[in-house]
């Protein structure tokens, strides 16, 4: 047994590494007491524009509210449809039936989880408006034939990239852009264990239009333009003055955070290439991968038994996803479904993500990879 459980993250080793830092940004805004739309959210937000290579970075509370924000400003109306992945989280289809909005679930891609294209052909119709694409686990969507299909059907994409942070898309070009910045709005989230993750709730919306990134900006403070001056419906959707200083940081240590989850992940693949039960995570040659998960497939119906099998071995494991959106109860009455969604459905079955994070050791990669393979023996 190894002298201590290994979680699937380790934010507090982490801020010791950068505690001098983190907590001078963070003395800094208690002393000034500006809370609330500080300096350090300006700055933030001009930093990571920057590291996007983006004209607008909007931050918000949190990154259900980002996609919430994105679709109030599409100016959609009741009943338009929204694709979106079935094999995701929940927050995407929320946001859009608390909307009045029809998601419609289209299936995966069954290598990289991500939302098909073909799928999203086949499912648009009449009522079509809009697709959501999530960049799941840490790489991005294959995003030149959904911008294809995009602008053959007039559609709007949002890119909710609360995952994949950092992820570069090479179009057949040659050229890049970052995960987030390529449709006509990016979704962000910095919940604590993502790629750039604060020590709370944030997130943001990235805008490329001038004039839509106002109205987004606007919306996140009411819907108004001045004090008390609303001009258009809002909602109250702020990122704090602290955790924008904490992101500040943890910013400029991005690069190499990524590199070593890519590290960890490489160490991962090493040790497991050789256990035929194990499907490793798929890399899309257009996309680099960010691991903000390391996510298995584990086949011969084994997922569970492995899963208990680590806990007894004080590993942590985790499933994303045990249910896709089709089967879950609150949003059987507003969705439609387009084709058979089955490639979903076998991933709830067989998906278990392993422990990766910036503090990985060798040591604990080497327990937990000699766990799983003395398993399948």
């Amino acid at each position: 047994m190894f002298d201590r459980k290994i979680q699937m993250v380790d934010l507090s080793t982490q801020y010791h590494r950068w505690k001098e830092e983190i907590d001078e940004a963070l003395q800094s805004v208690i002393e000034s007491s500006a809370f609330i739309n500080g300096p350090q959210v300006k700055q933030f937000a001009s930093h990571l524009e920057e590291y996007l290579n983006v004209e607008h970075v909007i931050p918000c509370g949190n990154g259900t509210d980002a996609l919430q924000i994105a679709l109030m400003r599409l100016n959609l109306e009741k009943g338009d449809e929204v694709i979106i992945p079935a094999f995701t989280y929940a927050a995407a289809v929320e946001a859009a039936v608390l909307l009045g909005l029809t998601p419609v679930l289209v299936d995966v891609d069954s290598r990289t989880f991500n939302i098909s294209p073909e799928a999203v052909a086949d499912a648009i119709s009449e009522r079509t408006k809009a697709m959501i694409v999530v960049h799941l686990f840490g790489q991005s969507c294959d995003m030149h034939p959904l911008m294809e299909i995009a602008k053959q059907h007039g559609l709007s994409v949002i890119e909710d990239n609360a995952q994949s942070l950092g992820a570069e898309y090479i179009f057949p070009n040659g050229e890049t852009q970052k995960a987030g910045t390529i449709g006509e709005i990016g979704t962000l989230s910095f919940f604590p264990t993502k790629i750039l993750g604060g020590y709370g709730d944030g997130g943001a919306v990235i805008v490329h239009d001038d004039a839509l990134a106002e109205a987004v900006r606007m919306t996140t403070v009411h819907g108004q333009s001045a004090k008390y001056r609303h001009q258009i419906i809002g909602c109250n959707s702020r990122l704090d003055t602290l955790q924008s200083a904490i992101l500040d940081v943890k910013l400029r240590h991005i690069t190499e955070s990524i590199a070593a989850r890519q590290a960890a992940a490489a160490y991962y693949d090493k040790a497991l290439k050789e256990v035929e039960e194990i499907v490793l995570p798929y890399r899309l040659l257009a996309s680099t991968h960010v691991y903000h998960q390391y996510t298995l497939c584990i086949k011969g119906g084994k997922r569970d038994a492995l899963q208990a099998w680590l806990k007894e071995k004080g590993i942590s494991s985790y499933i994303y996803y045990p249910r896709s959106i089709q089967e879950q109860e609150a949003f059987k009455p507003h969705i439609r479904i387009s084709g058979d969604l089955s490639i979903s459905h076998q991933l709830t079955n067989e998906v278990l993500s392993l422990p990766l994070h910036t503090e990985m050791t060798e040591a604990e990669q080497h327990y937990i990879t000699h766990q799983i393979i003395a398993f399948f023996r």
